[in-house]
């Protein structure tokens, strides 16, 4: 029973006890009150009427007719003259009284008077005894009427006292759920704070809560903030902050051999004239220019827009565009940027060169560089600022305009060509944690199934991700029907499906459709994309917490000096994006990093998974460093041969 139905029930409960005590005394007071007057009323009657009868020296008719007057006057219930032997001589009494209240209130409530008695005489000699009972109609009428006066009045007070404690319930509530609210969050891994009540137990409760959830915050936030030094110690340039080569690389192969890899661009920069630069004004101003071509570089590929960029050696820089960006026109606005920021520093006109090379999924990492270094090369021999294009594949027959993907993948939507693959994610002890279900799409009815990463970048700039969406989980849950065993199933969410309300809507009106199978799917959206539209998604976990769902972050890491932002998402796990787990068995940086973030993690109760593993060496130091789960082609390779994991 909650708390509010216990203090009303406590009030209803005093309430009652206060009415029915009140009640019980009016009425058993207002009863001898009245028992009282009557006896009064019969002993002085009595002895006025005995004096009167003594005075007119009585005699047996006399008393016959003045008993018969008495009790026909209608106020006596009972009239009764006997002599001093004992002998009746005259009486008069009622059978049944006609009472002013209902038969079963005078049986409850008896009002017993004390017959009033007196002597008659005449002159020394005694005549009889006179006995009278008044009668008691009149004293029922007004008892009842008193019940009925004093339950109105009582029942009045009730009311208004019942309104008054809704009112001091109504101002402890507030402060009691907004506690209560906070205990919640706590316990789903959201860690907020509220306003202190005014409330003196309440408001030390709050204090306590507030500041224990300070301390935790301030212990995430340095942790977090040693763990950022980390990652860019490992992970990035120390002078322009861009990604280094060793980490650039890992990224490049995973943006081209992972499952949701899809086409994109690379471009190579290389400036021209740096050791000049070095010889004519010092290594402080060579590192000034860098600082400001790292820069320029670095606003082309933002976190917001997917890309990459990175500080290859001291003169080489690369960025890596995903698809939907024009590279042609983010490689001739680079160009213009960095030749106005060389002005200073170079002596004639060459400043930069640049090539630019487009790539596919499964690409071969070694000739994409080279197409693209040639590309470059081709640009520098030109000897002026210039950028050069490496030549297309051909043989690719998917759409190439916009409008053609567009009337690609909504046919694929309405024909149902659509389908899930899976991939293990498995536990600490090797067990069968849950299954990724990327989506897969035709193009054609016998064509070629597409990976998620050649369509869902074109579907969300398209914003046709919602419906793409909406039939993978349908797809999923339709799985999780089917495989009751199975013990969890994700599904990506795209960024741009999570900003669209009608998007969470149906989603949810999905989800109330399959409670059952809801607990057993686990739904992610990609780090850059829930940092991107962080509100929506903080009110996405919360309705998905409540439908039962599992809700995480994939492909984390890169944007870990924000991580203080998640505190009150209620996340349940992450997954560290694969660039961070290549070659981690001879990385100490990205170890230390990982290790950290484990730690962190699972201080506010997270669980740490790890994508894209893809040797059993990077699998066992991954083990060693706390993670809770993998997967990658090391995990598939495992349980596909058997190999005891």
């Amino acid at each position: 029973m909650s708390i509010y139905r216990q203090f009303w029930l406590a009030i209803v409960t005093c309430m009652l006890l206060a009415f029915g005590g009140s009640l019980i005394a009016s009425i058993l007071s207002a009863r001898a009150y009245l028992e009282s007057q009557l006896s009064t009323k019969n002993s002085d009657n009595a002895a006025a009427l005995a004096l009167s009868m003594s005075q007119s020296n009585p005699d047996p008719v006399m008393i016959e007719l003045t008993v018969a007057a008495l009790y026909d006057s209608g106020r006596y219930e009972l009239v009764r003259f006997v002599d001093p032997e004992g002998r009746t001589i005259a009486e008069r009494a009622s059978g049944h009284l006609d009472l002013d209240a209902p038969e079963w209130f005078a049986r409850w409530l008896p009002i017993r008077a004390v017959p009033g008695r007196a002597q008659i005489s005449k002159g020394w000699q005694q005549v009889g005894t006179l006995t009278l009972v008044s009668d008691r109609r009149l004293a029922y009428g007004a008892l009842w009427n008193n019940v009925w006066q004093t339950t109105g009045a009582l029942a009045l007070a009730s009311l208004v006292g019942g309104f008054l404690g809704s009112i001091i319930l109504g101002r402890l509530k507030a402060p009691l759920q907004a506690v209560i609210d906070q205990a919640t969050a706590i316990s789903e891994r959201r860690f907020v704070t509220i306003d202190e009540p005014a409330v003196p137990e309440l408001k030390r409760l709050a204090l306590a809560m507030n500041t224990t959830v300070g301390r935790l915050r301030t212990v995430f936030e340095e942790e977090a903030a040693r763990l950022e030094i980390l990652r860019r110690e490992a992970n990035c340039d120390p002078l322009t902050g861009l990604t280094n080569r060793s980490h650039f690389m890992a990224r490049l192969r995973q943006a081209l051999d992972s499952e949701d890899a899809g086409e994109g661009t690379l471009l190579l920069i290389r400036l021209a004239d740096l050791a000049g630069i070095n010889r004519r004004q010092g290594r402080a101003a060579t590192d000034d220019f860098l600082r400001h071509a790292g820069e320029a570089i670095g606003k082309c590929a933002t976190p917001e827009s997917q890309g990459i960029a990175a500080r290859l050696n001291g003169s080489d820089f690369a960025i890596v565009l995903p698809a939907g960006r024009d590279a042609r026109s983010v490689a001739q606005a680079l160009l213009a940027a960095l030749i106005e920021v060389g002005k200073p520093y170079v002596e004639g006109e060459t400043i930069v060169w640049i090539g630019a090379g487009s790539f596919g999924r499964l690409t071969d990492v070694e000739t994409l560089l080279a197409r693209v270094d040639a590309a470059l090369a081709a640009a520098e021999a030109g000897g002026m600022n210039a950028v050069r294009e490496a030549v297309v594949d051909a043989g690719d027959h998917t759409p190439r305009t916009a409008e053609q993907w567009a009337q690609a993948i909504t046919r694929a939507v309405n024909r149902k060509w659509l389908r899930l693959v899976s991939f293990p994610v498995v536990d600490a002890v090797g067990g069968l944690s849950h299954i990724e279900c990327p989506l897969r799409l035709l193009l054609e009815e016998d064509g070629e199934w597409l990976a998620a990463g050649r369509f869902l970048p074109l579907a969300e700039r398209l914003r046709l991700t919602p419906a793409l969406d909406l039939a993978a989980v349908a797809l999923g849950l339709r799985e999780l029907t089917a495989r009751p065993d199975l013990p969890g199933l994700a599904i990506n969410l795209s960024a741009s499906s999570v900003a669209e309300a009608s998007f969470r809507q149906r989603l949810l009106n999905l989800l109330g459709a399959h409670t059952k199978e809801a607990p057993r799917l686990w739904l992610e959206v990609a780090e850059n994309g829930a940092l991107r539209h962080l509100a929506t998604f903080r009110e996405l976990s919360r309705a998905l917490q409540a439908a039962g769902c599992r809700i995480g972050l994939e492909h984390f890491g890169h944007q870990f000096s924000q991580i203080g932002l998640l505190h009150d998402l209620g996340l349940d796990y992450l997954k560290v994006d694969a660039s961070f787990v290549r070659g981690l068995d001879s990385n100490r940086g990205n170890a230390a990093f990982l290790e950290g973030l484990c730690g962190i993690a699972h201080g506010i109760g997270l669980q740490v998974l790890a994508e894209g593993v893809a040797t059993r060496a990077e699998w066992l130091v991954l083990e060693e460093l706390g993670f809770d789960g993998v997967t990658g082609p090391a995990v598939s390779a495992s349980r596909t041969n058997g190999t005891p994991v």
